[in-house]
């Protein structure tokens, strides 16, 4: 099934008007910075690492570019994208930066299948970088403490689906828990002349070319403490154990390819998996300049399902991310789409669209709208088992940020979420299912 377009009833009810002009309006009453539309034609020389100052941008560790254009596993975001997380430390040659956060969410999702919970979601990062021979040399650490704040069930999530607490049962409208190792990895880039470079990335966990930087790492998507529905169509693979990627960079340009293990966490949240690197991927990524980060990415994904392994998929992605800075605030969208194509069986599709405004470091809006096509509702014994049903859902929230202190920042958010569906799944979910989420959050 394919839907090339935002569905007309959310259209009706204003959804992505709202949500864009919304955000428009209000970031049309700030001042616009003066900043550069191309690297190439303000971006400074990259400083060695050792005599970083703070003022003037680090280097990538994939290439000839500031760093602040990386995003997650070798994923490109706009290069205007702010940094986040503690201020840089050395160590001898080594360069460190740690981020870190803690959501505790209160949600509550209604209609028959509907439920509400109090969960605590963690997120832990420490990367460190230094020079080796020509080159640069990287690592990376993530971690999260969801299998105990979160739990083997996941949180409530009308028309989630995706992986399993027990091995035997899919989770269905619930979110799964990320793992406690979510990314163990290192990479070595080499310049080849003076706007090039070849770089390897290897994990275990780690995250190989497909799809977009992951929406905890997307400024767009990073304040939602909700998982896209459409995240097992996009950046799911941003846990797999077992990845080897090579890369190229040429100026704005990057083609990568990896070797993975397709095969989606199991419901044992805490071990190290080890298994083939019996998937592949490409990706082309484009920055045309400092404000946008364009992608497409292809893969073959050998067994995904922990309950269906004999399905293959081929998954298919795209995206566009725009990053506008201002004078006092900071705003960036995403779109984008992705498609899973089973092998056997059918195709189903994902479109996303999400905003992301920040004013004085105080003030977040955001929103997020999509339409997905989900088969994977109703369980085999169930006599809708096994249909496509599409699902819209339109977001907003927003987040007040108190100022930072020694041990951190702290903020308080609110969102509303409200959902289309067809007729078929009206006396499943309810007429109108909709879901409030409240929640505090620390940020390092």
């Amino acid at each position: 099934m394919t839907h090339p377009a935002l569905p007309h009833r959310l259209r009706s009810h204003g959804a992505p008007v709202l949500l864009t002009g919304l955000l428009v309006l209000i970031s049309g009453t700030l001042e616009a910075q003066d900043a550069p539309t191309h690297p190439h034609e303000s971006a400074p020389a990259m400083p060695d690492m050792a005599e970083h100052d703070g003022a003037t941008p680090m280097r990538g560790l994939l290439g000839p570019y500031a760093m602040s254009r990386e995003a997650s596993g070798t994923s490109w975001q706009p290069q205007a994208t702010p940094m986040g997380g503690s201020a840089p430390w050395m160590t001898g040659e080594w360069m460190w930066m740690a981020h870190g956060s803690v959501n505790l969410v209160a949600t509550d999702n209604s209609g028959p299948r509907g439920d509400r919970d109090t969960v605590v979601q963690t997120m832990g990062m420490l990367m460190g970088m230094r020079p080796l021979g020509p080159g640069t040399l990287g690592v990376r650490a993530m971690v999260s403490l969801d299998a105990w704040g979160v739990g083997k069930t996941g949180y409530p999530l009308l028309f989630q689906t995706g992986e399993t607490a027990d091995g035997r049962t899919p989770l269905i409208d619930r979110q799964h828990p990320h793992d406690l190792f979510m990314e163990l990895a290192a990479s070595y880039s080499q310049p080849v002349g003076e706007s090039s470079s070849a770089f390897v990335y290897l994990g275990l966990p780690g995250e190989p070319a497909l799809g977009p930087p992951t929406y905890m790492h997307r400024f767009s998507g990073m304040a939602n403490p909700e998982a896209p529905l459409g995240h097992h169509w996009l950046d799911a693979t941003h846990i797999t154990f077992g990845v080897a990627t090579l890369g190229w960079v040429w100026k704005d340009f990057k083609v990568e390819g990896s070797a993975f293990n397709a095969r989606e966490p199991d419901q044992i949240r805490t071990n190290i998996e080890l298994r083939a690197l019996d998937s592949w991927s490409g990706r082309l990524s484009y920055n045309p300049s400092d404000r946008w980060a364009l992608q497409v990415s292809r893969g073959l994904l050998k067994s995904p399902e922990q309950l269906e392994p004999d399905v293959d998929m081929r998954r298919t992605t795209a995206s566009v991310i725009y990053h506008r800075p201002f004078e006092r605030a900071q705003w960036q969208t995403t779109l984008a789409w992705g498609r899973n194509q089973k092998l056997p069986g059918h195709a189903t599709e994902s479109f996303l669209l999400e905003s992301t405004l920040v004013i004085d470091e105080m003030h977040t809006l955001y929103g997020r709208v999509e339409r997905v096509d989900k088969d994977e509702l109703f369980g085999e014994d169930e006599p809708l088992a096994g249909e496509v049903f599409t699902v819209d859902k339109a977001t907003l929230g927003a987040i007040h940020d108190f100022p930072p202190t020694r041990l951190g920042r702290f903020g308080l958010g609110l969102q509303y979420s409200r959902y289309a569906i067809p007729a078929a799944l009206k006396p499943v979910y309810g007429r109108q299912p909709d879901a409030w989420l409240a929640f505090a959050r620390w940020r390092l």
